[in-house]
């Protein structure tokens, strides 16, 4: 039997780290084919969400993708993103966390089809009613600072 990733285990911890001492988790993820985000709101071929628990409705972080609801420019999205494309998981407010190597991008067999790739409304909750969920920069900006993580042991 093949020994599963230690990546989505990672995840979680550093995501219940996160939450338990007050800070944002947020994510670095390169953007592949399999991968369900907002287009408007991709850099570069890559995106950083925020995925603390008042900007997501639904966070599933699972073994082989991380999916949850959040709202961008005040309509609700759902995302999907296989665990092979996160390429960092770290706190907005210290950059302590941890990078990832990216993994290739295998078609998955997880509940894609359940996302219709574009916009659903759904009534207003409190858990996605604050989303900050990172704006895109404009052209004449610029470029934003890249995050500073650091090893946590």
């Amino acid at each position: 039997m093949a020994e599963t990733s230690t990546k989505p285990y990672m995840i979680r911890a550093l995501h219940e780290w996160c939450t338990d001492n007050g800070y944002t988790p947020q994510i670095a993820v390169q953007v592949d084919a399999n991968t369900m985000v907002p287009p408007a709101h991709i850099r570069d071929g890559q995106i950083t969400l925020n995925i603390g628990s008042l900007a997501t409705n639904r966070l599933v972080i699972g073994n082989d993708a991380i999916e949850f609801q959040a709202r961008f420019s005040g309509v609700t999205e759902n995302l999907y993103v296989p665990m092979g494309a996160v390429t960092a998981i770290y706190a907005r407010e210290t950059g302590a966390g941890m990078g990832f190597e990216v993994e290739a991008g295998t078609p998955s067999n997880a509940a894609t089809a359940g996302f219709d790739g574009g916009a659903q409304h759904a009534p207003s909750t409190a858990a996605t009613s604050t989303l900050h969920a990172t704006e895109p920069t404009q052209p004449t900006e610029p470029e934003p600072k890249r995050p500073r993580l650091t090893i946590v042991k």
